[in-house]
């Protein structure tokens, strides 16, 4: 075989090794320790600890990349459940009045490069990229009374960077409960 098919198969591989980190896959609920999560997934953006003594780990995938996947650890130490939680049924959970801590334990931390503050309203803007029901890359804002950081308002639209003002088809992965 000569060298450039050899290179074409080993930059293959490597792709296909980073790409199994990005969602968790071959972690096993039940039986994957804390340690071996951050092994696959890398360290997380977020992480806390929940009244039960179980712990929860957020993995944005952005800004590029349109899932944040929430991972709870048990208090055993054990993975209880990975998901994605860019997704409308969960953004339907968050209500005007809602604080910013509520919504970083929701869906995890915007991408920071998009987040804004407008003096003119005195409003905090936060955004993530997702994949909408339909299959197409779209941007979930939420926006924050600048003064008492409490949602005032969410709304989604499609992301129209595609080429020639398109919005570009995403790939679905199963979302959080």
């Amino acid at each position: 075989m000569s060298p450039r098919p050899l290179a074409f198969v080993a930059a293959m591989c490597a792709l296909l090794a980073a790409c199994a980190g990005y969602d968790g896959r071959g972690l096993k609920p039940g039986t994957s320790t804390a340690a071996e999560v951050t092994a696959s997934m890398g360290e997380p953006a977020m992480r806390w600890r929940e009244a039960d003594g179980s712990q929860v780990l957020a993995f944005p995938r952005g800004p590029e990349g349109a899932h944040t996947f929430m991972v709870r650890i048990g208090a055993d130490g054990r993975l209880q459940h990975i998901g994605n939680v860019l997704d409308e049924r969960v953004f339907a959970r968050i209500a005007a009045g809602d604080t910013q801590e509520k919504v970083l334990r929701l869906i995890g931390p915007p991408t920071p490069h998009w987040t804004a503050y407008f003096a003119a309203r005195d409003e905090l803007v936060w955004e993530w990229l997702y994949c909408d029901g339909g299959g197409q890359l779209a941007r979930f804002d939420v926006l924050f009374d600048g003064t008492t950081q409490r949602v005032r308002s969410t709304l989604s639209r499609p992301d129209y960077r595609g080429p020639d003002g398109a919005v570009p088809p995403c790939g679905r992965i199963p979302s959080a409960p």
